[in-house]
């Protein structure tokens, strides 16, 4: 192990304990680090254009690149570059006081984990100093490599592509006096569920603007140049703008180089100290702006254009991830560490700002960190048929119940992308009404509907998990063939609530049963891997699929998954009329026990006939 560089002129803070090398004061610390720029009693810096918050702010963007590669290095493992290309406007964000940030990079983990060490937000977790910091990177017990729900301070998941977008609509729907800033990578922008959900949403909601995307376009994904890399920055406004965003800010590195760089993506680390303070300078200013018009009511988005690695050990797609041989001895990241070290008077510093930024860690601040209150349901009153009655359609009998919990609970949403008439559910239309900006009562439209339903499973799945993950009441309706397309957010989601440390209503589902109508349309839907896939889940032990074989079954089914904390309960039942086979009792019975006997009938030889659901 490489000993610690020794530094004398003032005392260490214990937190900075396992820090590998500290470097000497920057220029003019005197002047602009004597006090910090989020004043006692303060949540944020004043004035972004103030010089001294300018300064402070780039001393955290490097504190959180030093521990980014430290931590990631003393385990030869984790991926450094793709946060160290966006951490100015990371940084501009929480030192602004938003610390409400999500991300759909589950690869940007260790920066967000250095961002809440930095906040005191993993002392809940026991994590204290940067050695704790570095020993409990990416194990079992500690920092997973991409992000939980599990971590103190942060607000979702993050692994898969594509899905970050849901968590900030879900939060700013629920939370109209906050901004939601989520980052999105150029690699991840490939990924076509990220604009058309934000497209759909914006056309439902649009008077909620409060979340903001934050592009980190640094011109690389995992292994090589991202497909948006040859854009040019008027083709990348446009992009945006002919996407429905009213305002698109974009600073580029580019235009702070003072080194004659390559190419269209650029390293601000490499700039002079006075060109670096300007590129930080407009970073700051424009996240400001950007935050401002997000919650002034503009749809707009921040996009930091900066070659991806910045700062870090390598550049280009080179940087994304460590391998075997990047110890804390390789020269490649001794260097790179050397390169960002700062005083301990800057660690002390940047501790400071960030632990009151936001009005403290993030893990007592964000959202997330409190229940939502929850409206409360009262007299279902369920409908149970005799036994051998006339034939009644499950879905239709549990849509009367959606209705009534929706009447009382105005925030609960109801999801589905091929339409509810279809699925025999078009009294929860009726009565709720689709969400649509034109009002027309033949259809069951109104602007302030409750009824989402966009052309999209992904849509669907991820605004309806991702309002349940922020702690409101949701149902997402679909085929049971089609919904496939939108298990993966589906899932995220639900691995997440077996870790949360608070509860949160489960999320439900009904799908529409195939196998008596599904059948005579065809091989596009027939779609059997979806009863695996639910097996699969089952594993996580939060998972319940359930078959409720008739109406009074689904009634039941429904009233006990509503009742329910952080599971999955996925309901799937027929929209044909089906005879009356379960008692309320025989459904309740079922549940508890996974079975029930319909009938014996005593002879000879003992036949059991099993009936799963429908």
């Amino acid at each position: 192990m490489t000993a610690v560089t020794p530094h004398t002129t003032s005392a260490i803070p214990s937190f900075c304990e396992g820090i590998q090398y500290f470097g000497e004061t920057w220029p003019d610390f005197a002047q602009y680090g004597h006090a910090p720029a989020i004043a006692s009693g303060e949540t944020a810096i004043a004035d972004p254009t103030d010089p001294t918050a300018v300064y402070q702010t780039l001393l955290a963007a490097d504190a959180l690149r030093y521990l980014t590669l430290q931590m990631t290095a003393s385990k030869s493992s984790g991926h450094p570059g793709g946060f160290a290309s966006s951490v100015e406007a990371y940084v501009s964000l929480v030192m602004l006081g938003h610390k409400n940030i999500f991300t759909e990079v589950g690869h940007h983990a260790p920066g967000f984990y250095s961002a809440m060490f930095m906040d005191r937000s993993l002392e809940k977790m026991g994590i204290a100093t940067v050695q704790e910091l570095r020993d409990r990177f990416r194990e079992r017990h500690g920092l997973l490599g991409h992000l939980s729900g599990q971590i103190p301070g942060l607000l979702g998941p993050a692994g898969p592509l594509g899905q970050g977008q849901h968590f900030a609509m879900a939060a700013a729907l629920l939370h109209p006096d906050k901004l939601f800033p989520f980052t999105v990578g150029d690699g991840g922008l490939g990924e076509p569920y990220i604009v058309s959900s934000m497209g759909h949403f914006h056309t439902a909601y649009p008077e909620v603007t409060n979340f903001l995307p934050v592009l980190v376009w640094n011109g690389y994904s995992q292994e090589h140049h991202s497909m948006v890399s040859l854009k040019s920055n008027k083709e990348m406004l446009g992009f945006w703008k002919g996407n429905g965003f009213d305002e698109v800010i974009l600073v580029d590195a580019k235009e702070y180089d003072d080194v004659d760089q390559s190419g269209d993506y650029v390293d601000s680390t490499a700039f002079s100290f006075r060109q670096r303070l300007a590129f930080m300078k407009d970073v700051l200013i424009g996240v400001d702006q950007a935050a401002r018009l997000a919650l002034g009511g503009k749809r707009t988005i921040f996009i930091i254009k900066q070659l991806k690695g910045a700062g870090v050990h390598a550049l280009g797609a080179k940087s994304h991830n460590l391998y075997a041989h990047h110890t804390l001895d390789n020269p490649d990241i001794v260097s790179a560490l050397k390169g960002r070290s700062l005083s301990p008077e800057s660690w002390d510093l940047v501790r400071t700002n960030l632990a009151r930024a936001g009005g403290g860690p993030a893990a007592e601040t964000v959202v997330t960190e409190s229940i939502l209150p929850l409206a409360e349901i009262q007299n279902l009153s369920l409908e149970e048929y005799p036994i051998a009655g006339d034939p009644k359609v499950a879905t239709t009998a549990m849509g009367h119940l959606v209705a009534k919990v929706g009447q009382m609970d105005r925030r609960y949403l109801v999801t589905n992308a091929d339409g509810n008439e279809a699925s025999g559910i078009s009294n929860i239309n009726k009565a709720l009404k689709i969400i649509h900006p034109t009002d027309d009562p033949l259809y069951f439209q109104s602007p302030r509907g409750q009824v989402y339903e966009p052309l999209s499973e992904d849509a669907c799945a991820g605004l309806a998990a991702g309002l349940a993950l922020m702690g409101s009441r949701t149902l997402w309706c679909s085929y049971e063939s089609f919904a496939i397309n939108g298990l993966p957010i589906w899932q995220t989601v639900i691995q997440a609530m077996a870790e949360l440390r608070r509860p949160t209503p489960s999320t439900l589902t009904l799908f529409t049963a195939g196998a008596l109508e599904q059948g005579r349309n065809g091989w596009t839907h027939q779609r059997p891997e979806i009863e695996a896939y639910f097996a699969a889940m089952m594993r996580s032990g939060n998972v319940f699929p359930l078959f409720p074989p008739d109406a009074n079954a689904i009634q039941v089914a429904y009233e006990w998954g509503l009742a329910t904390q952080n599971k999955g309960i996925v309901i799937t039942a027929s929209k044909s009329p089906l005879p009356i086979r379960t008692t309320f009792a025989q459904a309740r019975q079922g549940l508890q026990d996974g079975a029930l006997v319909l009938q014996e009938i005593k002879g000879a030889k003992t036949v059991v006939l099993p009936w799963l659901g429908t």
